[in-house]
């Protein structure tokens, strides 16, 4: 496959938003963060918090990545903007507005694998980003597409049955289209796109199941 710009131009991209968006960058990890905590404490509120930004993080990717940076060079960014808005409008309206998404820390293994994803989105990403000789701002950080897929698809697993199917789709799709970036572009840390993939694949295979009650 043939891409429209130059590997140069491509980490180019993100240099240039990593400089423009400073220090956004750390807002975007303390969102991230506090969705962390509203799922390990939930309240009443916390379904509403942890999907609204969820969803604003959807709404960042199109807006200040896609449209913003990534235009400039591939005309594919207005596809991923739409995409990525689709992703947003899921999460506001399930979680926000029917209030149909719920988490909370339920030890088991779905768990500790969507607490492996968020570890590797917001820690391991970065390091080895660093290691693979894209050094920031040259690099992916979280608030972009690929790392911060793999931390909603780690929030997600800590989503409480039944769940709704759509705010999986726009994750899932991106989990294709990322994972590309691995092979044609050599963004090693996109590999971990591959199990997040089938990570949400599972997560889409149980969507709308009600939980089972264990009798004591």
């Amino acid at each position: 496959m043939k891409l429209p710009f130059t590997i140069e131009k491509f980490y180019g991209v993100f240099r240039d938003y990593n400089t423009s968006i400073w220090p956004a960058q750390w807002l975007l990890v303390v969102m991230a963060l506090a969705a962390m905590v509203a799922a390990l404490r939930p309240r009443p509120w916390s379904g509403v918090a942890v999907s609204a930004i969820l969803g604003v993080l959807w709404a960042w990717i199109a807006l200040a990545y896609h449209l913003a940076f990534f235009a400039r060079i591939s005309p594919a960014a207005y596809a991923f903007a739409a995409l990525s808005m689709v992703g947003a409008a899921a999460f506001i309206w399930q979680g926000v507005i029917r209030r149909r998404l719920t988490f909370q820390w339920a030890p088991g293994p779905k768990a500790v694998t969507g607490a492996a994803l968020i570890v590797f989105a917001l820690v391991v990403y970065p390091v080895w980003s660093a290691y693979a000789g894209h050094p920031y701002p040259a690099t992916p950080t979280f608030g972009l597409p690929c790392p911060t897929t793999i931390f909603i698809i780690g929030m997600l697993c800590f989503a409480v049955p039944p769940t709704p199917r759509s705010p999986l789709i726009v994750p899932l799709l991106w989990c294709l289209v990322g994972a590309q970036a691995a092979f044609l572009i050599g963004v090693q840390p996109d590999l971990g796109l591959i199990p997040t993939g089938l990570v949400g694949i599972g997560l889409l295979a149980t969507a709308g199941q009600t939980q089972r009650k264990v009798k004591s």
